[in-house]
């Protein structure tokens, strides 16, 4: 076996905490040796059971691991992973990746020139169920539209309900970037905005895209909606008649680990090239900042 990628951790928030710390600690590739946190203490309860070392100083910790995972804001994400990957770590980032669009295009170009391998943490993508989902709609050739719609009340309580940065971009920053690349890995890269619609008290989008394929796509999304579970659903439709996926099998832990598995294969491989790579992040930013300007 090779030796174990030093990873390092920044974020001590809910998702940190369930997801990221627990799955980098157990998997066999990686050993989770460092985490960097705002305030010291939280960094100190977090490190602890992984037997790790918490770093107030951020210089100081990416100088202890070759790869960051990064589970904070996105504005902060942005201006942290930068930094990382100047110093020519291997980086795993949150969705939006970055604060702002110029925020996110410096971020990529930042990758594409150190070399480094990226991957963007689009849980349902690394989903059994969803990849096998997406080769059948391959197969079939092609679609003339779809649709997506995400309710949850995940900001009206629970863990997520006191995330200051998901009240601030709600549903279109939190859950858009899952839905948007799933259309756009259905039916074509997306290539225009044909209309958005924010209604604020809900928080509900109403969004309309245009493909490169000539398929149009709508996206409907809330994260203040009474409902529970979680309601989610992406279909195509066409001359191939009409399929949809619904079901949610892999949890956010098990679509994390699939990730790494294939984070630790691009760097053992020497790769920057991912369908979830950076520049897929940025062209979901540049989605979300394409959206917010059709809502004004």
């Amino acid at each position: 076996m090779e030796a174990q990628l030093r990873t390092g951790l920044v974020g001590a928030g809910p998702w940190a905490r369930a997801v990221h710390a627990p799955r980098l600690a157990d998997h066999p590739g990686i050993r989770l040796t460092s985490v960097h946190t705002r305030r010291a203490e939280a960094g100190r309860e977090l490190a602890s059971p992984y037997c790790a070392e918490a770093y107030d100083d951020f210089d100081q910790f990416l100088s202890t691991v070759d790869a960051v995972a990064f589970a904070v804001p996105p504005e902060v994400q942005g201006e942290l992973a930068l930094r990382a990957v100047n110093a020519g770590k291997h980086v795993i980032l949150e969705k939006p990746i970055a604060g702002s669009l110029e925020q996110a295009k410096r971020l990529a170009d930042a990758v594409e020139g150190a070399g480094v391998a990226s991957l963007v943490v689009l849980t349902r993508r690394f989903a059994a169920e969803t990849q096998e989902w997406l080769a059948g709609i391959a197969r079939a050739g092609t679609w003339t539209g779809g649709s997506a719609k995400w309710f949850s009340g995940a900001l009206l309580g629970g863990d997520y309900s006191n995330s200051a940065w998901r009240h601030s971009g709600g549903a279109l920053a939190d859950i858009g970037p899952h839905m948007f690349d799933l259309l756009d890995a259905t039916l074509g890269e997306i290539s225009e905005v044909l209309a958005a619609k924010h209604e604020s008290t809900t928080d509900l989008w109403h969004v309309m895209f245009g493909h490169a394929t000539g398929a149009v796509s709508t996206a409907s999304l809330s994260m203040r909606m009474p409902v529970r579970p979680t309601l989610w659903q992406i279909s195509v439709f066409g001359e191939h008649g009409y399929r949809e996926l619904a079901t949610n099998n892999s949890t956010g832990a098990d679509c994390y680990t699939a990730l790494l598995d294939d984070f630790l294969a691009m760097i053992h491989s020497g790769t920057s090239s991912h369908p979830c790579d950076v520049h897929r992040g940025l062209h979901l930013q540049r989605l979300l900042h394409e959206v917010r300007h059709r809502a004004e």
